[in-house]
């Protein structure tokens, strides 16, 4: 079973509330939702810390995503909670913040990772903002339980990518038609939130399913 999770907050340093700021007439949460409801799970959950359930919760129910709250630091538990409650056997990791998540790209990675039986995976040279992360739960399970630096927590899969004796590993470098390093997709500044306006209405002719495919993503913003 596959859970795609996402996980999001209110209280960003660099642009506060930013998962609620709008784009293309719906918050940014909403839109980031929207393109993953395109991937293929058995569920769709959104996870925040518990202080923001209240605000995410009617965007969640909108975009057809469960909400499961949990700890505000410790992200990594909150994914174990996750996975408690799913009962999921893999785990498809989102961030609130990616409204450009390259569709095809997650789905090849996920189906190379489930054949591979992989602990953990990740394409190298897509743009950042643009990827997944998938993941078994028993490795994450035991992270929970082994993971000490609070940064191993907050941020969930390092502590896999820094054991490769524990976990199998997949990292390969991205088919060339997604590849482009250089660039930067994530909202992370108000710099950010102004250039995924900017994208957002270059791409708002196309279907959805078109708007977030890698390549024309990477040939609007040309």
């Amino acid at each position: 079973m596959t859970a795609l999770v996402l996980q999001a907050r209110l209280d960003s340093s660099r642009l506060p509330g930013k998962s609620l700021l709008p784009l293309g007439g719906k918050p940014l949460i909403f839109r980031v939702m929207e393109v993953l409801g395109l991937i293929q799970a058995d569920v769709k959950i959104l996870t925040c810390p518990n202080d923001s359930a209240s605000a995410f919760a009617p965007l969640a129910e909108e975009a057809g995503f469960s909400l499961i709250p949990g700890p505000k630091e410790d992200v990594l538990t909150r994914y174990c909670l996750v996975i408690r409650q799913s009962g999921a056997d893999r785990i498809l990791r989102a961030t609130g913040d990616n409204p450009f998540v390259f569709v095809d790209a997650a789905i090849a990675l996920n189906r190379e990772a489930v054949e591979l039986n992989a602990d953990y995976a990740c394409y190298f040279g897509i743009p950042c903002g643009t990827g997944v992360e998938s993941v078994a739960s028993e490795a994450l399970l035991r992270a929970e339980m082994e993971a000490k630096d609070p940064a191993e927590r907050e941020h969930v899969c390092p502590y896999l990518y820094k054991h490769s004796e524990f976990f199998r590993l997949h990292r390969p470098l991205a088919p060339s038609c997604w590849q482009n390093p250089a660039l930067t997709l994530t909202v992370d500044t108000a710099d950010d939130y102004e250039q995924a306006q900017i994208l957002f209405e270059r791409l708002s002719s196309l279907s959805i399913e078109e708007r977030n495919l890698g390549g024309n993503i990477i040939a609007a913003c040309r």
